[in-house]
């Protein structure tokens, strides 16, 4: 170990004690780019923290698990907006599917949708599938002139890095196939993201044109 100031010594100690929080932050993490991003910020001080005190076991370690979380961030980033990442299934707006996901998340979709109690009875219903994984769902009606209207739209934590939206919304095209030629956003949203994904802000709603199916 390097013989330094009393007040270096000090400085090096809390960067490590912050290094180490970062990690078990990281790991308390639901969303997959979340808890790999601090992961890494958590490697990197704790490699700066332990070639400092030459703790070089513990350097190799956290250089090897940085490298890692790297490669993973790069898949992660690059497979999001791949297609066959997600897939969108058409169910029942009153089926038992979409029923089972609204009652198992009704406390989380309060938070961001409070005005949302259940699906209209014309509505048109889809889940969002990772893989065999259930995800989300949207739900929207027909507003009139090729609009759809928004019920909806929701997707658990672990996947809220804006994918499934940008996926609904744009590649799968299932709502070009049903004829809207636009979407419109439910009303009273909490941390709308709509922006992140395409919509232009209209008053306090959020509007997407559509690809009309071909």
């Amino acid at each position: 170990m390097f013989d330094l100031p009393a007040e270096w010594q000090v400085a090096l100690e809390a960067v490590g004690w912050i290094g180490s929080a970062i990690v078990v932050w990281s790991m308390m993490q639901q969303r997959i780019l979340r808890l790999r991003l601090y992961n890494l910020i958590g490697c990197l001080i704790q490699v700066l923290y332990n070639g400092v005190l030459g703790v070089w076991p513990v350097v190799a370690l956290n250089v090897v698990l940085a490298i890692v979380q790297v490669v993973n961030l790069t898949r992660l980033l690059r497979g999001r907006d791949d297609p066959a990442s997600y897939a969108v299934v058409d169910v029942p707006a009153d089926g038992a599917l979409l029923g089972g996901l609204l009652g198992r998340h009704r406390e989380d979709i309060a938070r961001f949708q409070p005005g949302f109690t259940q699906a209209s009875k014309d509505a048109d219903a889809f889940v969002v599938l990772a893989g065999d994984e259930l995800v989300g769902a949207v739900v929207v009606h027909d507003a009139g002139d090729g609009t759809a209207q928004i019920e909806l739209d929701y997707v658990t934590e672990r996947y809220r890095d804006f994918s499934p939206g940008r996926f609904v919304f744009g590649r799968s095209g299932v709502l070009a196939e049903r004829g809207y030629r636009a979407v419109v956003s439910a009303p009273d949203l909490v941390e709308p993201y709509y922006e992140q994904i395409g919509f232009r802000r209209e008053g306090e709603r959020y509007v997407l044109d559509l690809v009309t199916a071909s």
